[in-house]
């Protein structure tokens, strides 16, 4: 049989199993979706979102890119970010890197991979950010852990730099934001990185907005 065959049969299965347990499981979010959080990962076929945390449909609203960047020219990213913020008002926002990122070990190296070159220059730019830091691990598997962990810090405060979390922090009091690391070793998820709405930022990231009065006025 062939591979993308399995797959269609396995939606029947799934199907069928979902309806076992709940005869309106698709009714119930088949015209709207509420979630609570926006999920942005790494396209690694190793983490699906939904499985590593348990989430049923319409709890997770995801974007998946290689090696979970937050590129403030990256309008598909962008436009995920807005809607999940502005339309789907979610509560948190995670970036989750993992383990083992294929993205993020090709950036740590000199080799020409072609077009993402210009993707993985950002991962570059983290790891000159944090070189002190990173070189002082001689083994090239620590270091690399290391860099994922510094890579999902980076991209939550890339988040907390976009205007839309700003206006919402200042109107909404939303979202929190949330830098985890999933262990492909051992399935579980570590938080790195956390971020409350309203958290101070360096002055020159600051937006000010017209519908938000500036502190002393």
């Amino acid at each position: 049989m062939d591979a993308y065959k399995k797959l269609l049969l396995s939606n029947k299965a799934w199907v069928a199993e979902k309806l076992a347990i709940r005869a309106d499981f698709f009714e119930r979010t088949a015209t709207t979706q509420t979630p609570a959080f926006l999920w942005i990962g790494c396209s690694d076929s190793r983490v699906p979102a939904e499985s590593v945390t348990s989430t049923e449909p319409g709890e997770l609203f995801v974007h998946r890119n290689i090696a979970n960047l937050v590129v403030h020219t990256d309008l598909n990213m962008l436009s995920v970010l807005q809607y999940a913020v502005e339309v789907l008002e979610v509560k948190h926002i995670i970036v989750c890197g993992h383990y083992g990122c294929g993205g993020v070990r090709n950036a740590m190296t000199n080799r020409s991979f072609g077009l993402i070159d210009k993707w993985l220059r950002h991962i570059k730019d983290v790891y000159r950010a944090h070189r002190r830091d990173l070189e002082t691990l001689a083994d090239v598997d620590k270091r690399l852990d290391r860099l994922v962990e510094f890579n999902v810090a980076e991209q939550v405060q890339n988040l907390a730099e976009t205007s839309f979390v700003q206006h919402a922090w200042a109107l909404h009091n939303r979202p929190s934001l949330h830098g985890w690391v999933y262990d492909i070793r051992t399935g579980f998820l570590k938080e790195h990185a956390h971020m409350k709405p309203g958290t101070p930022l360096e002055d020159i990231y600051r937006f000010d907005f017209d519908d938000v009065p500036r502190s002393g006025s």
